[in-house]
């Protein structure tokens, strides 16, 4: 049996060792030069920065990836326990650490708030209620399959419902929760992880916190690049054929709407003659780990799906603006993960989500690599990957914005540090919302496809199997479960499953 992936995400790539695993011929298409997606690196001179996520949580689910397959992660890829998860720097001068140790953590609060430490134990207990609730249900199952709702855990799970808070915003629970401004905007941060609004989005994202502080946060020994290399060299162990630098072009699908395979051309093919005829490969099932709006409108040609109408008048979530500074001093003040934030916090969503635009005065984020892989930046330089929230692409003036930001964002970095940041900047780059779309194929840029601006955004994911076009399955930040890294290969876990519970 024949299988395509189309796409060398984190959530392809977990397909395709699966199902090598399980049997089948796999062929692996991506039509940038490396895998990994949104996870990748860049480099400039002696710098060298990841592209996209920097912080790895639920380190169990690669774990359980490997050992599925009878591997052991520890031999392919090094994540290390963060001491201090973050800093934070709030606009009135306070520096808050965010521990990874949990009695740690709420100590500091306690002393740089008005929030004592029972207020922030008993929060995290109520996380944890949370994802003990609705982890198995919302991240490991499929939602679309009705042999999810006759297990026994499942009609357990939605006899709870009302405990995974999903009926007040989590802005709402935190203000219920907390009486300090600035640990109400601490945790409200977490919505960003799925960009989505603090505001807006349902109290049952406080799981998010609960994995971050109670099952950890970590570092990845060489960047975060270095998981999708590890996952490349396991699925080439397991017999999958990867093929880079190749463009499908289209999913091939027969009158009665049956998947055949996928049609592709190489990128050098597509610069050097457009007109040129693809490749075909055939398949009996194809694993599309590229958006579902993009894959419904250049794979597919059916625009019309119900379920591509569907997506399209979905809110995308928030993008980023990315600026790649190589920083030719060391800052000691600073971590490996590091928040400046803004003064006003709703103004901050409200610019991103109903106007459409960077916020004048945004939060900044900066993750700095090197403090745990010194090999990425030179002797006495550090690599800051300085990340502002962004609204998605509609086609916004960016060589405008660009400057505009990069001036704010060193204004509040240099004050804070107390110096100026800009002197300092040996080597730059950028990545603009427009840039993400064409990178990565990205709906509008969106970094984790759809929001979870709203109660039933969890059941509003593409399906990891298609009803329309059999054999066809999907995965990736925007299907089921949804966008960050162990999510993403979460999805390819359920579609392979489904696979092998369909085509066989």
């Amino acid at each position: 049996m024949n299988a395509v992936v189309v796409g060398g995400g984190l959530g392809g790539l977990s397909a395709a060792i699966r199902l090598a695993h399980a049997g089948w011929r796999v062929t692996l298409f991506e039509r940038q030069a490396e895998l990994g997606g949104k996870a990748g690196t860049n480099t400039l001179g002696p710098y060298r920065f990841d592209t996209g996520p920097s912080l790895l949580t639920m380190t169990h689910v690669f774990e359980r990836l490997f050992s599925d397959v009878g591997r052991r992660l520890e031999d392919y890829v090094t994540f290390r326990p963060l001491e201090t998860i973050c800093n934070y720097f709030f606009d009135d001068g306070t520096r808050l650490f965010a521990y990874g140790d949990v009695e740690r953590f709420a100590r500091e609060i306690e002393e740089k708030t008005r929030d004592d430490a029972a207020a922030v134990k008993a929060f995290l207990e109520r996380t944890r209620e949370i994802h003990d609730t609705g982890a198995a249900l919302f991240l490991e199952r499929s939602l679309h399959e009705w042999s999810t709702y006759t297990r026994l855990d499942t009609l357990r799970s939605l006899l709870r419902f009302g405990r995974i808070d999903p009926f007040r915003s989590m802005d709402a629970a935190h203000c219920a929760h907390f009486s300090d401004p600035r640990t109400v905007q601490l945790f409200n941060r977490y919505a960003t992880y799925n960009g989505s609004s603090p505001y807006r989005v349902p109290a049952t994202l406080d799981i998010i916190p609960y994995v971050e502080y109670v099952l950890g946060a970590f570092a990845v020994v060489g960047g975060i690049t270095a998981i999708p290399r590890a996952l490349e060299r396991l699925a080439r162990e397991m017999g999958v054929t990867v093929v880079t630098g190749a463009e499908v072009t289209r999913i091939v699908v027969d009158r009665g709407r049956r998947v055949r395979g996928v049609a592709w051309r190489s990128a050098d093919d597509k610069e050097a003659d457009a007109s040129r005829e693809s490749e075909f490969t055939p398949a009996e099932t194809v694993v599309c780990n590229v958006d579902v709006t993009v894959a419904y409108r250049d794979l597919l040609d059916d625009e019309v799906a119900p379920m591509a109408r569907r997506y399209r008048r979905l809110e995308p979530s928030s993008s980023g603006l990315v600026f790649y500074w190589g920083i030719s001093r060391s800052c000691p003040e600073l971590d490996v993960n590091n928040v400046f934030f803004s003064p006003d916090y709703p103004a901050e969503f409200r610019a991103l989500f109903d106007e459409l635009c960077v916020p004048e005065d945004p939060t900044v984020y900066v993750n700095i690599t090197s403090k745990v892989t010194p090999e990425d930046a030179p002797a006495n330089g550090e690599n800051w990957f300085v990340l502002v929230n962004a609204p998605r692409n509609e086609g916004q003036p960016w060589d405008e914005i660009v400057p505009r930001v990069r001036d704010r964002v060193l204004q509040r970095v240099s004050r804070v540090l107390d110096r100026d940041i800009a002197p300092y900047i040996a080597v730059e780059d950028v990545m603009t919302p427009a840039d993400i779309e064409a990178r990565t194929g990205s709906n509008k840029g969106s970094l984790y496809g759809i929001s979870s601006n709203g109660r039933l955004a969890a059941f509003l994911r593409h399906p990891n199997r298609s009803r329309r076009h059999r054999g066809l399955y999907f995965c990736g930040g925007s299907a089921h479960p949804g966008g960050g890294m162990p999510l993403a290969v979460l999805s390819g876990t359920i579609a392979a499953s489904l696979i092998e519970r369909y085509e066989r």
